[in-house]
Protein backbone atom coordinates (compact mmCIF):
# COMPACT_ATOMS: atom_id res chain seq x y z
CA UNK A 1 0.00 0.00 0.00
CA UNK A 2 1.16 3.30 -0.93
CA UNK A 3 1.15 5.91 1.56
CA UNK A 4 0.29 9.71 1.08
CA UNK A 5 2.77 12.65 1.26
CA UNK A 6 2.25 15.80 3.07
CA UNK A 7 0.82 18.45 0.43
CA UNK A 8 3.12 20.67 2.53
CA UNK A 9 5.97 19.61 3.52
CA UNK A 10 6.12 16.18 1.14
CA UNK A 11 7.01 14.24 4.38
CA UNK A 12 4.94 10.70 4.57
CA UNK A 13 1.46 10.68 5.93
CA UNK A 14 0.34 8.01 8.60
CA UNK A 15 -2.99 7.22 8.74
CA UNK A 16 -3.80 7.09 12.67
CA UNK A 17 -7.79 6.42 12.35
CA UNK A 18 -9.63 9.01 11.93
CA UNK A 19 -6.61 11.79 10.72
CA UNK A 20 -3.28 11.53 8.60
CA UNK A 21 -0.34 12.90 10.57
CA UNK A 22 3.26 13.91 9.41
CA UNK A 23 6.53 13.92 10.98
CA UNK A 24 6.39 17.93 11.08
CA UNK A 25 2.84 17.58 12.26
CA UNK A 26 0.56 18.78 9.49
CA UNK A 27 -2.57 16.80 10.07
CA UNK A 28 -5.74 16.02 7.51
CA UNK A 29 -8.73 14.76 8.96
CA UNK A 30 -10.78 11.74 6.71
CA UNK A 31 -14.41 12.60 5.97
CA UNK A 32 -16.79 10.54 7.32
CA UNK A 33 -17.18 8.85 3.95
CA UNK A 34 -13.12 7.89 4.73
CA UNK A 35 -11.42 9.89 1.63
CA UNK A 36 -9.16 12.54 2.99
CA UNK A 37 -8.77 16.41 1.65
CA UNK A 38 -5.51 16.73 0.29
CA UNK A 39 -6.13 19.87 -1.94
CA UNK A 40 -4.30 22.92 -1.09
CA UNK A 41 -7.67 25.03 -1.56
CA UNK A 42 -5.21 28.46 -1.68
CA UNK A 43 -4.44 27.29 -4.89
CA UNK A 44 -7.58 27.34 -6.36
CA UNK A 45 -10.24 30.17 -6.53
CA UNK A 46 -12.84 27.53 -7.31
CA UNK A 47 -15.48 27.16 -4.24
CA UNK A 48 -16.04 23.74 -6.21
CA UNK A 49 -14.37 21.63 -8.03
CA UNK A 50 -14.07 19.01 -10.46
CA UNK A 51 -17.99 16.63 -11.79
CA UNK A 52 -21.15 17.64 -9.88
CA UNK A 53 -23.55 15.32 -8.05
CA UNK A 54 -25.67 15.08 -10.94
CA UNK A 55 -22.66 14.20 -13.36
CA UNK A 56 -21.63 11.20 -10.62
CA UNK A 57 -24.70 10.15 -10.20
CA UNK A 58 -25.75 9.64 -13.91
CA UNK A 59 -22.03 8.05 -15.19
CA UNK A 60 -22.31 5.69 -11.49
CA UNK A 61 -25.89 4.46 -12.88
CA UNK A 62 -25.29 4.17 -16.27
CA UNK A 63 -21.86 2.57 -15.45
CA UNK A 64 -23.55 0.04 -12.80
CA UNK A 65 -26.04 -1.16 -15.31
CA UNK A 66 -23.22 -2.19 -17.21
CA UNK A 67 -23.61 -0.56 -20.23
CA UNK A 68 -19.72 -0.37 -20.84
CA UNK A 69 -19.10 -3.76 -19.15
CA UNK A 70 -16.89 -4.81 -22.23
CA UNK A 71 -14.80 -1.88 -21.58
CA UNK A 72 -13.90 -2.71 -18.31
CA UNK A 73 -13.22 -6.35 -19.22
CA UNK A 74 -10.80 -5.50 -21.87
CA UNK A 75 -9.40 -2.87 -19.24
CA UNK A 76 -8.93 -6.27 -16.34
CA UNK A 77 -7.12 -8.35 -19.09
CA UNK A 78 -4.57 -5.67 -19.83
CA UNK A 79 -4.31 -5.07 -16.44
CA UNK A 80 -3.51 -8.82 -15.54
CA UNK A 81 -0.94 -9.21 -18.34
CA UNK A 82 1.21 -6.40 -17.02
CA UNK A 83 0.56 -5.75 -13.39
CA UNK A 84 2.33 -8.03 -10.69
CA UNK A 85 0.65 -9.81 -8.01
CA UNK A 86 0.64 -7.11 -5.27
CA UNK A 87 1.26 -4.56 -7.87
CA UNK A 88 0.26 -0.86 -6.36
CA UNK A 89 -2.05 1.13 -8.98
CA UNK A 90 -2.77 5.17 -8.84
CA UNK A 91 -6.49 5.56 -10.63
CA UNK A 92 -5.70 9.14 -11.11
CA UNK A 93 -9.28 10.92 -11.94
CA UNK A 94 -10.71 7.89 -10.33
CA UNK A 95 -14.37 9.60 -10.19
CA UNK A 96 -16.15 7.18 -8.46
CA UNK A 97 -14.21 4.31 -9.04
CA UNK A 98 -16.02 2.46 -11.49
CA UNK A 99 -12.67 1.01 -13.47
CA UNK A 100 -10.65 0.47 -10.37
CA UNK A 101 -12.92 -1.10 -8.15
CA UNK A 102 -13.56 -3.45 -11.32
CA UNK A 103 -10.02 -4.38 -11.14
CA UNK A 104 -9.75 -5.09 -8.10
CA UNK A 105 -12.45 -7.14 -8.20
CA UNK A 106 -11.02 -8.92 -11.20
CA UNK A 107 -7.77 -9.56 -9.46
CA UNK A 108 -8.85 -10.78 -6.42
CA UNK A 109 -11.10 -13.30 -7.97
CA UNK A 110 -8.15 -14.46 -9.82
CA UNK A 111 -6.81 -14.45 -6.56
CA UNK A 112 -4.28 -12.18 -6.70
CA UNK A 113 -3.48 -9.23 -4.64
CA UNK A 114 -3.71 -5.42 -6.05
CA UNK A 115 -3.27 -2.15 -4.05
CA UNK A 116 -5.33 0.43 -5.37
CA UNK A 117 -5.27 4.23 -4.39
CA UNK A 118 -7.74 6.69 -5.89
CA UNK A 119 -7.48 10.60 -6.37
CA UNK A 120 -10.04 12.95 -7.73
CA UNK A 121 -10.53 16.67 -7.38
CA UNK A 122 -14.49 16.65 -6.74
CA UNK A 123 -15.28 15.63 -3.16
CA UNK A 124 -18.57 14.49 -4.08
CA UNK A 125 -17.04 11.84 -6.66
CA UNK A 126 -15.08 9.92 -3.54
CA UNK A 127 -18.12 10.55 -1.68
CA UNK A 128 -19.81 7.73 -4.18
CA UNK A 129 -16.52 6.32 -4.61
CA UNK A 130 -16.23 5.05 -0.89
CA UNK A 131 -19.43 3.75 -0.77
CA UNK A 132 -17.97 0.93 -3.41
CA UNK A 133 -16.66 -0.37 -0.25
CA UNK A 134 -13.48 -1.62 -2.21
CA UNK A 135 -11.05 -1.02 -0.06
CA UNK A 136 -9.56 1.72 -2.29
CA UNK A 137 -7.40 4.49 -0.37
CA UNK A 138 -9.49 7.76 -1.17
CA UNK A 139 -7.91 11.54 -1.66
CA UNK A 140 -8.64 15.28 -2.80
CA UNK A 141 -6.20 15.79 -4.77
CA UNK A 142 -5.33 17.54 -7.75
CA UNK A 143 -3.71 15.13 -10.58
CA UNK A 144 -1.17 18.20 -11.54
CA UNK A 145 0.59 18.17 -7.96
CA UNK A 146 -0.10 14.53 -6.85
CA UNK A 147 0.30 13.84 -3.03
CA UNK A 148 2.92 10.41 -3.30
CA UNK A 149 6.29 10.10 -3.46
CA UNK A 150 8.47 9.82 -6.49
CA UNK A 151 8.30 5.98 -8.46
CA UNK A 152 5.95 5.03 -6.38
CA UNK A 153 3.23 3.06 -8.52
CA UNK A 154 3.60 0.05 -10.74
CA UNK A 155 0.84 1.44 -13.34
CA UNK A 156 -1.39 4.54 -13.06
CA UNK A 157 -4.77 4.78 -14.81
CA UNK A 158 -5.76 7.87 -16.84
CA UNK A 159 -9.52 7.07 -17.92
CA UNK A 160 -11.36 9.98 -19.62
CA UNK A 161 -9.44 12.49 -17.24
CA UNK A 162 -7.31 15.19 -17.37
CA UNK A 163 -2.91 14.32 -18.78
CA UNK A 164 -0.45 15.87 -15.98
CA UNK A 165 2.10 13.38 -18.07
CA UNK A 166 4.86 14.76 -15.97
CA UNK A 167 3.35 14.22 -12.35
CA UNK A 168 2.31 10.72 -14.12
CA UNK A 169 5.82 9.97 -15.05
CA UNK A 170 7.16 11.53 -11.75
CA UNK A 171 5.30 8.69 -9.27
CA UNK A 172 5.37 5.85 -11.80
CA UNK A 173 8.51 3.28 -10.95
CA UNK A 174 11.08 2.78 -14.02
CA UNK A 175 9.39 0.73 -16.06
CA UNK A 176 5.82 1.12 -14.60
CA UNK A 177 2.59 1.69 -17.12
CA UNK A 178 0.03 3.98 -17.96
CA UNK A 179 -2.82 2.61 -19.40
CA UNK A 180 -5.00 5.75 -20.94
CA UNK A 181 -8.72 5.40 -22.59
CA UNK A 182 -9.85 7.72 -25.28
CA UNK A 183 -12.67 8.04 -26.83
CA UNK A 184 -12.39 7.75 -30.84
CA UNK A 185 -13.93 9.92 -34.20
CA UNK A 186 -17.11 7.97 -33.69
CA UNK A 187 -17.30 7.63 -29.69
CA UNK A 188 -21.26 8.68 -29.05
CA UNK A 189 -21.93 10.07 -32.15
CA UNK A 190 -25.68 8.49 -32.39
CA UNK A 191 -26.22 10.95 -29.02
CA UNK A 192 -24.93 13.60 -30.83
CA UNK A 193 -26.77 13.13 -33.65
CA UNK A 194 -29.78 12.96 -31.49
CA UNK A 195 -28.69 16.62 -30.30
CA UNK A 196 -27.23 18.74 -32.50
CA UNK A 197 -28.40 19.10 -36.14
CA UNK A 198 -24.63 18.94 -37.03
CA UNK A 199 -22.87 16.39 -34.88
CA UNK A 200 -19.09 16.42 -35.13
CA UNK A 201 -16.47 13.61 -34.70
CA UNK A 202 -14.14 14.03 -31.94
CA UNK A 203 -10.12 14.45 -32.23
CA UNK A 204 -8.42 11.91 -31.42
CA UNK A 205 -4.61 12.88 -29.89
CA UNK A 206 -1.17 11.56 -31.38
CA UNK A 207 0.16 8.31 -29.36
CA UNK A 208 3.44 10.61 -28.46
CA UNK A 209 4.39 11.13 -25.15
CA UNK A 210 7.56 12.34 -23.91
CA UNK A 211 9.44 10.05 -21.27
CA UNK A 212 7.04 6.94 -22.21
CA UNK A 213 7.35 4.20 -24.66
CA UNK A 214 3.55 3.20 -26.54
CA UNK A 215 3.68 -0.49 -26.11
CA UNK A 216 0.27 -1.82 -27.92
CA UNK A 217 -3.09 -0.22 -28.74
CA UNK A 218 -6.57 -1.60 -28.32
CA UNK A 219 -9.68 -0.51 -30.21
CA UNK A 220 -12.74 -1.41 -28.18
CA UNK A 221 -16.02 -1.01 -29.48
CA UNK A 222 -19.33 -2.09 -29.31
CA UNK A 223 -23.15 -0.56 -30.15
CA UNK A 224 -25.26 0.69 -27.73
CA UNK A 225 -29.00 0.21 -27.62
CA UNK A 226 -30.23 2.37 -25.05
CA UNK A 227 -33.92 0.89 -24.81
CA UNK A 228 -35.58 3.46 -21.65
CA UNK A 229 -35.39 7.26 -21.36
CA UNK A 230 -33.84 7.33 -17.71
CA UNK A 231 -30.26 5.19 -19.29
CA UNK A 232 -30.09 7.53 -21.98
CA UNK A 233 -30.11 10.70 -19.43
CA UNK A 234 -27.81 8.89 -17.58
CA UNK A 235 -25.75 8.75 -20.76
CA UNK A 236 -26.44 12.64 -21.76
CA UNK A 237 -26.11 14.05 -18.60
CA UNK A 238 -22.68 12.06 -17.29
CA UNK A 239 -21.17 13.59 -20.77
CA UNK A 240 -19.46 17.19 -21.10
CA UNK A 241 -22.82 17.30 -24.00
CA UNK A 242 -25.58 17.77 -21.70
CA UNK A 243 -23.72 21.01 -20.18
CA UNK A 244 -22.61 22.56 -23.45
CA UNK A 245 -26.63 22.15 -24.37
CA UNK A 246 -29.56 24.53 -24.13
CA UNK A 247 -33.07 23.84 -23.06
CA UNK A 248 -34.24 23.16 -26.37
CA UNK A 249 -31.71 20.55 -26.98
CA UNK A 250 -31.87 18.64 -23.66
CA UNK A 251 -35.64 18.38 -24.88
CA UNK A 252 -34.95 16.61 -27.70
CA UNK A 253 -33.62 13.60 -25.08
CA UNK A 254 -36.25 13.74 -22.87
CA UNK A 255 -38.89 12.76 -25.43
CA UNK A 256 -36.15 9.90 -26.31
CA UNK A 257 -37.56 6.27 -25.17
CA UNK A 258 -34.50 4.32 -28.03
CA UNK A 259 -30.91 5.31 -28.30
CA UNK A 260 -28.88 3.36 -30.82
CA UNK A 261 -24.95 4.77 -30.42
CA UNK A 262 -21.62 3.69 -30.87
CA UNK A 263 -19.20 3.42 -28.29
CA UNK A 264 -15.39 3.39 -29.47
CA UNK A 265 -12.95 3.23 -27.54
CA UNK A 266 -9.06 3.30 -27.83
CA UNK A 267 -6.75 1.74 -25.19
CA UNK A 268 -3.12 2.87 -24.96
CA UNK A 269 -0.62 1.06 -22.87
CA UNK A 270 2.87 2.78 -21.67
CA UNK A 271 5.83 2.18 -20.33
CA UNK A 272 7.80 4.27 -18.38
CA UNK A 273 11.08 5.12 -20.24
Amino acid sequence: MISFICPVCKKELTDSGSLYRCGNGHCFDKSKFGYVNLLQSQKSSAKRHGDDRLMIRARRDFLDAGCYRFLLDAVCEICEKYLPDGGNVLDAGCGECYYSAGIKRHFTNCGKELFCTGIDISKDALEFASKRKSGISLAVASLFDLPFADESFDMLLNIFSPEAYGEFHRVLKKGGYLLRIIPLEKHLLGLKAAIYDKPYLNDVPDTDIAGFRCLETRQIKADLKLETNETIQNLFKMTPYYYKTGIDDQNKINKLEFLETQAEFEIRIYEKE
